[in-house]
């Protein structure tokens, strides 16, 4: 029995089964790769789903989480620290918020969800309006604005007053938002439906309803924050100013943490002390990684990297013409590849196979997600792969 065989059996006998049984055993990583018990080497286009963004063993975020834990892991929310401030401060300049504008910082996007919820409610109203196709987490008031029925018909009831109505339809939106609605939340891409991307003007009209009827518009960039799209936030291509934004995956590159952005003093004073809180949330280990994250993409001008290497990612999905192939999509380094039947698994396992880590995110769709650091090269390694993979006879062309 292999290393993996024998872990896989352990995971299974230990471990609660929410997630089935994984894929693969992973040991380490180095940049863009990752490396299994077995010595397997796999090119991660995946990242973690979009978290690991500096990819893996990055020396600038090594170095920081290193020097962080030899000071301080953790204190209680009775104090503060530098890298905490300087994190809230940070994440502000980036986003382009205006003066009076806040952080909460949390765990997880979920927990960012949760804290947008309750922004929400003390607008003094309960309705709120999410997409459907939409995925904002688990916890059961984050799960009342996910959309997919699988996740959420075990749990009901849930949340009430949620509304959901079809990304991009402008009739539905402008029904569904009135003088009774919180908040609209909305993703200016869809990762876990497809990576489904937003139409600006779309965007344009959510910020202009919800700012004519009193409501909050609050964007969910768990996924697409942080530089995965080649900005810093994705609903800066739509140039619009929300009320909102939740932020978590990719920040701190692979250190669990999130965000919740309140935009001006009106909203940033809606939650008031005692209102909300969390013990581990803005922890300055996190802080400190997620300053090296920001620090590197700014560095190393990663925002214009990303939107290149998207670009040329998509032209030569494109130029292979496969028949397999329906479209490409997505901004950045958020794409994917939508097949023209439901075989998503079995070529995600077959990349498997082949050294590559992808995501069927949908029975059609490959999700590609790669860390913000990856090459051009090392993405055509991929495309180069692709029409074997997609080929069920043609095993013998794969590297």
């Amino acid at each position: 029995m292999t290393r993996s065989a024998d872990l896989l059996d352990r995971y299974q006998a230990s471990l609660l089964g929410v997630f089935g049984r994984p894929g693969a055993v992973l040991s380490h990583g180095e940049g863009c790769r990752v490396w299994d018990v077995d010595g397997r080497c796999y090119l991660d286009l995946l990242a973690g789903i979009a978290v690991n963004s500096l990819g893996h063993a990055h020396p600038a975020l090594v170095t920081a989480i290193s020097e962080q834990a030899a000071r301080a892991i953790h204190v209680s929310n009775f104090f503060t620290t530098q890298p905490q401030v300087e994190l809230a401060e940070r994440l502000l300049a980036v986003a382009g918020a205006p003066e009076g504008s806040a952080v909460f910082l949390t765990n997880s996007g979920t927990e960012a969800v949760e804290a947008a919820i309750k922004l929400a409610r003390r607008t003094d109203r309960t309705r709120i309006v999410a997409m459907e196709g939409a995925f904002h987490g688990r916890s059961t008031g984050a799960l009342a604005l996910t959309h997919k029925p699988a996740y959420r018909e075990p749990f009901l009831p849930l949340l009430p007053g949620i509304t959901h109505v079809p990304l991009g339809d402008k009739e539905a939106v402008r029904a569904a938002v009135d003088e009774t609605v919180a908040a609209v939340v909305v993703e200016p891409i869809q990762g876990e439906a497809g990576v489904r991307v937003a139409d600006p003007a779309y965007l344009q009209l959510v910020r202009e309803l919800t700012a004519e009827r009193g409501a909050l518009m609050v964007v969910d960039e768990i996924q697409t924050g942080i530089g995965r799209t080649g900005q810093w936030f994705a609903h800066q291509f739509a140039d619009v100013t929300p009320d909102g934004v939740t932020v978590a995956k990719g920040l701190a590159g692979g250190v669990p943490i999130g965000a919740l952005l309140t935009y001006g003093p009106r909203v940033s004073g809606l939650l008031t002390p005692g209102q909300h809180g969390t013990t581990f949330g803005g922890n300055p280990l996190a802080a400190a990684a997620a300053l090296a994250v920001l620090d590197t993409i700014e560095r190393d001008h990663l925002l214009d990297h990303v939107r290149r290497t998207g670009e040329e990612l998509q032209r030569q999905v494109r130029e292979l013409g496969h028949p397999a192939i329906r479209d490409v999509r997505g901004r950045g380094l958020l794409q994917a590849i939508e097949l023209a039947d439901d075989r998503a698994a079995a070529v995600a396992q077959r990349a498997r196979e082949a050294g590559f880590l992808v995501n069927p995110v949908t029975p059609s769709a490959l999700r590609l997600a790669p860390p913000l650091i990856i090459t051009a090269e090392e993405l055509a390694t991929f495309v180069s792969a692709l029409p074997a993979l997609l080929d069920p006879t043609a095993s013998e062309e794969l590297p």
